[in-house]
């Protein structure tokens, strides 16, 4: 197996955007933006993340800039991960560092625990030495996912898990 993980780029193509159909609009707290898009309008979506992570058009009092990586393996995308360069009020309740998503027809392969373990590298290139990542409460496997890259539970809040991950 060849697993990596690539920052988003302008030129992703068709199998990106695939990736993105098939995750669907998002769940347990992942949001998919791209999931009903026209492939004629993914060149736009693709400029709107890449301004995203520059923080070029935001809400800088609502959204914190983030980064868009797709996890391939063996030259396929069967996940996205997005970091986020910090925290604000409301990343720090619900949301964190990290948030991730494996496509459906790929889950159940250790995918989850490879992105995330991956995405810590790119915080901590970012500077992010304390990585908060969040879940449901009842997203067992989210949680194990979380555990096995190091976090430790800090408390649950309104039913959503908050995880530091510390020395990564």
């Amino acid at each position: 197996m060849i697993a990596e993980l690539k920052e988003l780029t302008l030129s992703d193509g068709p199998d990106i955007f695939e990736m993105l159909r098939e995750i669907g609009p998002g769940e347990n707290g992942f949001v998919n933006s791209g999931h009903d898009i026209e492939y004629a309008d993914f060149p736009a979506y693709l400029k709107r993340q890449d301004d995203f992570a520059k923080g070029v058009g935001i809400d800088l009092t609502i959204y914190v800039p983030q980064t868009m990586h797709w996890l391939f393996v063996d030259g396929r995308p069967v996940g996205v991960g997005k970091l986020r360069h910090y925290l604000n009020d409301n990343l720090r309740k619900l949301g964190g560092h990290i948030g991730y998503a494996i496509r459906p027809s790929e889950r159940g392969k250790g995918y989850g625990t490879l992105i995330l373990r991956e995405m810590l590298i790119k915080a901590r290139e970012k500077g992010i030495e304390e990585a908060l990542v969040t879940c449901s409460e009842n997203n067992i496997r989210s949680r194990k996912v979380i555990e096995r890259n190091g976090g430790k539970l800090e408390d649950i809040i309104d039913g959503g898990c908050r995880y530091w991950i510390r020395n990564f």
